[in-house]
């Protein structure tokens, strides 16, 4: 990841939460409620969030694998994951969750040493996707499954104007009224460039990955990219 993303990221970090509200018109909780569910974390389970911003997945992956479970959430941003550590504090100390500062193209991982992972919000930010995807690959155990959550372009054009008009009259003025205009301008340039789901699943075959599914949900806006590692 580059400093001015990790940056941005620790600007963002006290109302990280409030903005994926915003973005999300409310409903991230649901989505990343599937995206937990596709990875197929079971009890006992070691698994994976990585880009964990605030823990939000961490603590749902937490809840799925259990007392016996394991889950390590990596962020690259001290501030995220300052704030994931006191949301885990607070809350009951029965899951196992450890907190990493890493950069996802450079795990501290061994090979083979997740049966389950998690993304959410954090592939359209890396610099290098096949990387992440390869780095991804490479810590999971034969058979598990990866589940990754991202905001997309929606293919239709309606939903493309839809998206721009909610990001340009809603999201960059509240972000405008908390001091955080220039940081969330990103937004509409990182989707531009982000691959669509096609070519994520593209990118996750070369990568090594034998089976991979790309989900869109909300109209296009937001997609999970399902993957597993035979």
């Amino acid at each position: 990841m580059s400093s001015e993303i990790r940056t941005i990221f620790n600007q963002i970090a006290p109302v990280y939460d409030q903005l994926n509200d915003w973005l999300s018109l409310g409903q991230h909780r649901v989505w990343k409620e599937m995206t937990v569910k596709w990875s197929q974390a079971k009890p006992g389970d070691t698994s994976l969030d990585l880009c964990c911003g605030s823990g939000d997945l961490s603590f749902r992956l937490a809840r799925r694998v259990g007392k016996t479970g394991q889950v390590y959430g990596v962020d690259f941003s001290p501030k995220l994951l300052e704030i994931a550590k006191k949301r885990s504090q607070s809350q009951s100390s029965q899951f196992h969750i450890t907190w990493v500062e890493a950069d996802v193209l450079d795990l501290p991982f061994e090979d083979n040493q997740f049966d389950a992972a998690t993304m959410g919000y954090g592939l359209r930010n890396v610099t290098d996707i096949p990387r992440s995807l390869k780095e991804l690959h490479r810590v999971l155990k034969t058979g598990a499954k990866a589940a990754i959550l991202d905001f997309h372009r929606p293919r239709n054009s309606q939903g493309r104007a839809f998206q721009q008009w909610y990001l340009d009259n809603l999201v960059v003025p509240v972000a405008n009224y908390l001091g955080l205009k220039e940081e969330y301008a990103y937004i509409s340039p990182s989707l531009d460039r982000f691959p669509t789901g096609m070519e994520q699943v593209e990118i996750a075959h070369q990568v090594g990955f034998t089976t991979a599914t790309h989900y869109p949900i909300a109209n296009g806006m937001m997609g999970v990219l399902v993957l597993t590692k035979a």
